[in-house]
């Protein structure tokens, strides 16, 4: 029995899998010969014909001046490596055209190995120190040995930078993707930009994805189903819902071993991973590489692996949390609606009327959806109020008018006990959305923008609502009846900004209604 808890991670590798290496073979490297002598091309690609480095064979591209050259490099961007010869069209057609590479071009990429037959043209000194080459070699001194190792070290040079370029591109993506992990969705966006980076970081032509199965606790609505949380770009088509259905068979039955086992595979090309939280949930990881992979790889991919899991429980932990907010919030919203007999959707209506306008107006995304939760406290102060004053068929009286009036710091008081940036929202609504805009409103009077932006969004979302729905004292009004009315007070009841905003979206309106309506309103639309 093992001493660890039962939250430890169990990542084991075992060198006996019998995963095969990938079977598609992989793109060649581009070496271009710059030489006015058709004998050194033909020399050079018969010499180096089976050369292999890191499980890729050569390609040779010719070009015998150096404008030629020019041509070809404008046309492709992965040439590793450039032999280049010194003296063609003009004693420093070479030289110039390696400027040209780095400064004109900016290729800073390809690897240039100066090749001269007249080395008095082209002082070494002189050339290594002015020109950003990477090695300059006397064409006697060629042979097949040295030529073995120029290739060696030239490509081995391009394909580190290529990692870097990459890694940092990878990187830049994560440190982009940083500030938008706030939800389940958007973690899959940075996951993938790390998993893109660490794939570059431990060798070219790494690939592969992270998948989780989430336990029953940790999210009833999403138990038992697999999902790509990351993928390099070579999968990334799996992190869509569908594009799981697309899963390569070797990739899933590799998956479907670690998890029947509970444990990982390792081999020198394949990284198979397999994560079980303290929640319960399981991570698994398929990782496919070109060269061998070592043990510090092993363990750079299984902290990754298990952070992402723990990251993406968490994160489904806070939304299953913000989802009951969220339902407690529309509970108590109708609740309160219906003492005083209005429809349970007018709540969920206002909220997204609310949202619908505070996108409008530009505010951040967490600002809206702050907004829509905070909207349908906006009257929780009725709880307050009599029920023969919120039921009365008629119009109240002088006496019964200043109780209704009462709700609005009712409301005030009962949200602004809590230092939740929500609730507080809520207060402020239900202090003043029944301000004006020309100040003829109440409870304070207040005008103009001295009204919060909230409690004017929420006050043109609740009149709207409320002119389309039937209460106790009136029948409700037809839309463009309710759109006209709203539009006539523009500047007096409401900030005029607001209007403008609602009536360009008159179609998303429209959309709230068949999506949350009351029986007589999905009628009439």
């Amino acid at each position: 029995m093992s001493s660890h808890d039962e939250d430890d991670h169990d990542l084991l590798f075992a060198p006996e899998s019998v995963l095969v290496p990938t079977e598609h073979p992989l793109d060649p490297w581009v070496v271009l010969i710059v030489d006015d002598e058709p004998q050194v091309h033909e020399v050079t690609e018969l010499v180096m014909a089976d050369f292999e480095f890191a499980g890729r064979h050569l390609l040779f591209l010719h070009a015998y001046s150096a404008a030629e050259a020019r041509q070809v490099l404008a046309s492709r961007s992965d040439v590793a490596l450039i032999l280049l010869d010194v003296v063609m069209e003009t004693e420093h057609a070479g030289l110039d055209l390696a400027r040209d590479i780095r400064e004109q071009m900016r290729n800073h990429r390809s690897r240039i190995v100066l090749r001269t037959g007249q080395p008095g043209q082209a002082p070494e000194e002189h050339v290594i120190k002015n020109y950003d080459i990477n090695d300059y070699k006397e064409k006697t001194e060629l042979t097949k040995r040295k030529l073995n190792t120029v290739f060696f070290a030239a490509l081995r040079s391009y394909r580190d930078i290529l990692i870097i370029e990459q890694s940092k591109m990878a990187l830049r993506r994560s440190i982009e993707a940083i500030q938008r992990i706030y939800d389940s969705h958007n973690l899959k966006v940075f996951a993938s930009a790390v998993l893109d980076q660490v794939a570059h970081l431990l060798g070219y032509e790494a690939q592969g994805l992270c998948a989780n199965r989430i336990a029953a606790y940790a999210a009833s609505h999403m138990e038992g189903r697999l999902h790509v949380l990351a993928a390099t770009p070579e999968y990334a088509g799996l992190l869509d819902e569908q594009g799981l259905m697309q899963l390569p068979e070797k990739v899933k039955q590799a998956l479907d071993r670690a998890e029947r086992e509970q444990r990982s595979h390792f081999d020198p090309h394949h990284c198979v991973g397999y994560y079980r939280t303290s929640g319960g949930s399981v991570s698994l990881l398929y990782m496919e590489f070109s060269d061998p992979v070592d043990h510090e790889a092993q363990e750079l991919l299984e902290i990754f692996c298990s952070n992402v899991a723990i990251t993406y429980e968490a994160l489904l932990l806070r939304e299953e949390v913000q989802e009951t907010q969220r339902a407690t919030v529309y509970i108590l919203g109708e609740a309160v609606e219906r003492r005083s007999n209005e429809g349970g959707a007018h709540v969920r209506r206002i909220a997204e009327l609310a949202a619908l306008l505070g996108q409008a107006w530009g505010l951040e995304p967490m600002e809206v959806e702050h907004l829509r939760q905070a909207a349908p406290l906006h009257d929780v102060g009725k709880i307050g109020i009599p029920d023969h004053i919120l039921n009365k068929p008629a119009k109240l009286d002088a006496d019964e008018w200043s109780q209704m009036q009462q709700h609005a710091r009712i409301g005030h008081e009962l949200l602004a006990q809590s230092d939740r940036r929500i609730l507080r929202m809520g207060a402020q609504i239900a202090l003043e959305h029944h301000e004006r805009w020309d100040g003829q409103g109440y409870p304070q009077g207040l005008f103009g923008e001295t009204i919060s932006l909230p409690a004017r969004i929420v006050a043109l979302a609740d009149v709207l609502d409320s002119l389309m729905s039937d209460r106790v004292y009136k029948k409700r009004w037809d839309f463009e009846t309710a759109i006209d009315y709203i539009e006539s007070q523009a500047g007096l009841h409401f900030d005029p900004r607001l209007v403008t905003l609602l009536l360009n979206r008159l179609d998303a309106v429209r959309a709230i209604y068949e999506r949350f309506p009351d029986t007589s309103i999905s009628a009439e639309l």
